[in-house]
């Protein structure tokens, strides 16, 4: 029997770090909202590494935080220890990762969105998404609960008919020993028309800290700076947990070699596809057989268990099999695995049926963000679900709808990049990705965005201000660098001549920053004159300063972007009749359906000359149209 059991502004469809991020923003603007998730325990669950942040993931958390999301400062409240990683390259790559305390970071999301007004947590198994006359209506659950809506939001990870696999073993289930979700497969596909895709991610064995010599290990401790993803964020007596570096071998190998026949990934038990930046360590053995040895590092999962993440032996080998492989990696050669690796396989959507808003294009009010997107990783699920529920929001306020373009966040590479080239693999967010990475650097993403999360309603009052107090101090501090001269004192002198440098009279602190070999540090040994400014304020300057070339370089380059972008395409434009197109190109024009000549050429299949006959479509519309202005 079904019967209604409430009525809601938006409904969010799973609690995982997508579904966290929609069901904060959407009641922080104002929406009632329900999130509903099939196990209240596992709200925020991390079912693979207890890791936060990395190249591009890091930024995509900065970003979200500087929008007005939860991750960073949820991240910084749990974090167990804190890197800056690649600080040897350009700042274009330079990433914050941290360690997370697991239980910890579950908790602190839990309460945090038991505490938010406007937002109810339940536990539930949606099985049905309602629809009336394409619009959505709300979610049906398996107890027959009715709960009505105007928007709903799918963040369904990898829930959506899951299936673990261990060797020859498979059963349905979902991350972490929880259900799966099988019937919603089926209302999306049969009933709803959504294309579902089939993909595949698997995790490490858990070990017990106790049975691991570490004495066969490299240390990887945190740094001494006392870093924070959110901008929001002032901790800086966090307690730093080490981890730790070792290796696999050809013993390794040679055990992995010797079970192939066994590996479901070879022997046709798998059908999804799998990520191809993070292989198991099968795949590494197979598709790298030159190498020698692989990384292995160990992670500690909290500061109150003994459980630990042994990161690169990802596996979906039998169990005994597995015992044999990390015994026989230095270090773990008495290891006791208290949680096996396995693999799971899982229904994903085509993301390429979204707008840029992540609502489908078949279904008005319904929206979805995470890895039901064909993404991988939390730092790329928060960030959809977090625009998800932004949209969700403003369009039930009939409020213009949010969208980040490439050259804003790596938030806007993320969902242009899935709607428009569509995926054949788990997708993973890469500096490599975005074509502006140096204007899209960890340490400005509050420059570039908290403007819009202001204007948004995510970010208040107070932290605007303190961000624009931020803002006047770099730029002050940068103009005040290029006009500041050089000037001889004993302390310069010492300084320079223990560096074996020379510098002359009336050269521009600027100057002298925009050579390699000097950072801003080295200024305030030259000088007794130089402000106390925080860490950040300096570390942006010198950047703004040292790569003022490459950056107004890229700016340049965006501009030209936006000129192509800016050209609107008609959603109704029949691209299947239009001549002069291509028949592939017309076929990924009609099913994308792209709302600019920039997003057409990103279109995979739709070559320079087709762009050449849309532009001419547009530019002929104009002159039809008398002259007006048809495109913006």
């Amino acid at each position: 029997m079904e019967y209604l059991a409430g009525e809601y502004d938006v409904i969010v469809v799973g609690a995982g770090h997508a579904g966290c991020e929609a069901g904060l923003a959407a009641a922080r603007l104002g929406c009632k909202t329900l999130v509903l998730t099939v196990n209240l325990n596992n709200v925020a669950l991390m079912p693979c590494n207890p890791a936060m942040g990395g190249p591009a993931k890091g930024q995509l958390i900065r970003e979200v935080d500087a929008l007005g999301g939860e991750i960073g400062i949820n991240t910084d409240r749990s974090a167990i220890q804190m890197r800056m990683l690649n600080t040897a390259k350009g700042p274009a790559v330079h990433a914050l990762r941290a360690q997370a305390d697991k239980l910890n970071y579950q908790e602190n999301m839990k309460w945090t969105m038991e505490n938010q007004p406007d937002l109810d947590l339940k536990q539930a198994m949606v099985d049905k998404i309602a629809v009336e006359n394409g619009v959505v209506a709300g979610v049906v659950t398996d107890t027959g609960a009715i709960f009505k809506a105007r928007a709903v939001i799918l963040t369904t990870g990898t829930y959506l008919r899951g299936r673990i696999i261990i060797g020859e073993l498979a059963y349905p289930g979902g991350p972490a020993g929880n259900m799966p979700s099988q019937k919603l497969s089926d209302n999306l596909a049969n009933e709803l028309g959504i294309k579902l895709m089939r993909f595949k991610t698997g995790t490490p064995a858990r070990v017990d800290r106790r049975t691991i010599d570490f004495s066969k290990m490299l240390i990887q401790p945190g740094d001494e700076r006392p870093w924070n993803f959110s901008y929001s964020s002032d901790i800086e007596d966090r307690e730093q947990i080490p981890c730790w570096l070792t290796y696999t071998n050809n013993d390794t190998h040679s055990i992995i070699r010797e079970n192939m026949h066994r590996s479901p990934l070879y022997c046709g038990m798998i059908e999804g596809t799998g990520p191809r930046y993070c292989p198991s360590i099968e795949d590494k053995v197979v598709k790298f057989a030159e190498r020698q040895a692989h990384q292995v590092f160990i992670e500690p999962e909290g500061k109150r268990t003994n459980e630990m993440y042994v990161q690169g032996l990802s596996t979906s080998l039998p169990e005994e099999v597995q015992w044999k492989i990390y015994r026989s990696v230095s270090g773990l050669e008495n290891v006791q695995i208290v949680r096996p690796a396995y693999a799971i396989e899982y229904d994903c959507v085509d993301p390429t049926q979204l707008k840029p808003t992540l609502e489908f294009k078949s279904i008005s009010g319904l929206y979805s963000g995470g890895q039901i997107n064909g993404t991988s990783g939390y730092e790329e699920a928060a960030a959809q679900g977090l625009m998800a529920g932004i949209n969700a929001a403003r369009g039930l306020k009939g409020r213009k709808p949010v969208v980040l373009s490439r050259s804003q966040a790596f938030i806007g590479v993320l969902i242009d990049d899935l709607i428009t080239k569509g995926i054949a693999e788990p997708y993973r967010m890469l500096t490599s990705r975005a074509e502006y990475r140096l204007l899209l650097r960890h340490d400005n993403a509050d420059q570039r965005l908290t403007q819009i999360g202001y204007e948004i309603g995510l970010i208040s009052r107070q932290r605007m201000d303190r961000f624009a107090n931020k803002r006047n101090l770099i730029v002050e501090e940068t103009a005040r660098l290029n006009n500041v001269r050089f000037k001889t004192s004993p302390k310069a002198q010492g300084f320079l001549e223990d560096r074996g440098l020379v510098i002359q009279q009336g050269t521009s602190y600027g100057e002298l920053l925009r050579r390699p070999e000097f950072k801003y540090r080295d200024l305030l040994k030259l000088s007794g004159d130089m402000p106390d400014l925080p860490e950040d304020i300096r570390e942006s300057v010198e950047i703004e300063i040292k790569y003022q070339g490459y950056i107004k370089k890229q700016q340049t380059q965006v501009e030209k972007f936006d000129k192509i972008e800016s050209k609107k395409l008609p959603e109704n434009l029949e691209y299947l009749s239009m001549r002069g197109l291509s028949r592939e190109a017309a076929q990924k024009l009609d099913q994308i359906k792209p709302l600019s000549l920039g997003q057409a050429a990103r279109i995979s299949g739709v070559n320079p000359s087709d762009i050449s006959v849309l532009f001419i479509y547009l530019e002929k519309a104009n002159r039809e149209s008398g002259g007006k202005k048809t495109v913006e």
